[in-house]
């Protein structure tokens, strides 16, 4: 997404900053798997799209729509796997786990369910290589 909205790498801490400022006002698709399968390949081209031939679309509320849609989508699938599964306790991980929407979302689904969320330090969410780092040294 942020490639496509020309903003430089990292991308997603300027997703972020940039969704705080903006509206989720957009109808992005939500892919609903029969299966705890993700799919944002729809999301991805809506996003492509509208961000290519909407005039005086606001990059803000471009970036606060996909973060809400996104995080609903792994809210929804974490809550069926918690209740096919049983278990109380959640991990986040790679570098999306570094969004503070998903956090705080994530931090209230553990208060409403009674899960424990765990999350990793902000300096180990810039990709899965740093965190599997991180745990080797551990």
């Amino acid at each position: 997404m942020a490639r496509v909205m020309d903003l430089t790498y990292p991308g997603g801490p300027k997703v972020d900053k940039l969704a705080k400022s903006g509206t989720p006002n957009i109808e992005l698709p939500k892919t609903h798997l029969e299966n705890l399968d993700f799919s944002f390949s729809g999301i991805k081209t809506a996003v492509i799209n509208l961000n290519h031939n909407k005039k005086n679309l606001k990059k803000e509320d471009l970036c606060a729509s996909f973060e809400n849609t996104v995080t609903d989508m792994l809210i929804e699938n974490t809550k069926k796997a918690l209740e096919q599964t049983h278990l109380k306790k959640v991990a986040l991980a790679g570098g999306v786990s570094a969004n503070s929407y998903i956090r705080e979302k994530f931090a209230q689904l553990g208060k409403d369910l009674n899960v424990d969320i765990y999350f990793p330090d902000l300096s180990l969410c810039t990709d899965n290589a740093a965190m599997i780092a991180s745990a080797r040294v551990l």
